[in-house]
């Protein structure tokens, strides 16, 4: 019998937050497909916690390099995405969100002259690999006569990379900037739509099932005529149950990599997360952004301790065993910086403990 707590665990497995993890960045990205990314210093965490190594600065190597960028792929939300991915997935996601903006780029007096004339000068000022900061840009709009006040210049943004122009890649003082997707993303991917929507559907429910199609329809934003399409074409790949009526869709082997966590470690001769250990995770990690129904590893009743309010404001979370039972926070600066625990209801002595040990340790 499959139980929540099982889908729970099965979830862990599946993103490599347990067993074995990824020899590189790019390779947990490209394995994740999307990753949430508003928060920068959470995504790189949230890379590095699927990583063997753990290093964050693995993960900034990748984004200098133009493996991995970031970008507004799905639902208007920046995520890191494998540099090869972003123009095929923006080529079945972007064509609804540009249009469905209409109304707020009237609001801010944003036409198609506004928006051409913004992509001419980002082009001038990018081409020939060069780099800008996002305030950079912004400026040369406005010293140009293209205003940015008011939501305009991240509007411009948001729109240019969602129709293919820019992107953000390599990091400066801890700032990613922006740069041209043409020139950037050296081998891009370019799919047939079906081809595409298959493809999207079966990385998603490899790296996050157990899920079902509407936890994959919430994730992707897709129209419902394309998630069918997408599930006809990758369902013979996938492994699928059912509980309580309704259906999860699986890759066949994560079962296997769960077994694997299970296992104390060393006992199978590698170094891997057990299932059995304390996470803290980043606010927006995939493991709890990544799905619709989120119950069988965050309890209905605490849904509204992890984002007080519905502000969209995702706090971290502390895991243990597949369960959220609390969230995270730092306190004090500097040296005497330390971490914060704050239970849905009490923590065990088991969870006490391991909280500082593993924020000591964590990317």
């Amino acid at each position: 019998m499959t139980t929540p707590s099982d889908i729970a665990l099965l979830r862990l497995a599946a993103q490599r937050l347990v067993g074995p993890g990824f020899e590189t960045a790019a390779d947990a990205v490209r394995w994740m497909t999307a990753l949430q990314a508003q928060d920068y210093p959470g995504a790189l965490t949230s890379v590095a916690l699927r990583m063997k190594s753990g290093a964050r600065q693995q993960v900034e190597t990748a984004l200098d390099a133009g493996d991995v960028v970031r970008s507004w792929p799905m639902r208007g939300t920046l995520h890191l995405v494998a540099a090869e991915d972003l123009p095929w997935i923006l080529s079945l996601t972007a064509a609804r969100l540009v249009a469905g903006a209409a109304t707020r780029r009237k609001q801010l007096g944003l036409d198609e002259g506004t928006l051409e004339r913004a992509r001419e000068l980002a082009v001038t000022s990018l081409e020939g690999g060069r780099r800008l900061r996002r305030d950079d840009l912004l400026t040369v709009w406005s010293a140009a006569g293209v205003q940015t006040q008011g939501g305009r210049g991240y509007h411009m943004l948001w729109f240019l990379a969602q129709t293919g122009t820019l992107c953000f890649g390599p990091v400066s003082d801890g700032q990613q900037q922006l740069v041209l997707v043409e020139e950037w993303i050296r081998q891009p991917r370019h799919l047939q739509r079906d081809e595409a929507l298959g493809e999207l559907a079966l990385r998603y429910f490899r790296s996050h099932g157990p899920a079902t199609v509407k936890d994959f329809t919430r994730w992707t934003g897709l129209v419902a005529a394309d998630v069918r399409t997408g599930l006809a074409l990758a369902r013979t790949r996938l492994a699928h149950f059912e509980l309580d009526g309704v259906e999860f869709l699986l890759d066949p082997e994560t079962p296997d990599v769960l077994a694997v966590a299970l296992k104390p470690a060393g006992s199978t001769g590698s170094r891997h997360r057990t299932a059995g250990e304390v996470l803290l995770l980043p606010g927006f990690d995939e493991f709890i952004l990544g799905y619709l129904d989120r119950r069988a590893q965050l309890p209905a009743e605490f849904a509204d301790r992890i984002v007080p309010g519905g502000n969209g404001v995702f706090k971290p979370t502390v895991v243990s065993a597949g369960q959220v039972v609390g969230t995270w926070g730092r306190r004090g600066r500097g040296a005497k910086q330390e971490v914060a625990g704050t239970p849905f209801t009490s923590f065990s002595a088991d969870v006490a403990a391991a909280i500082p040990e593993v924020y000591a340790a964590l990317p």
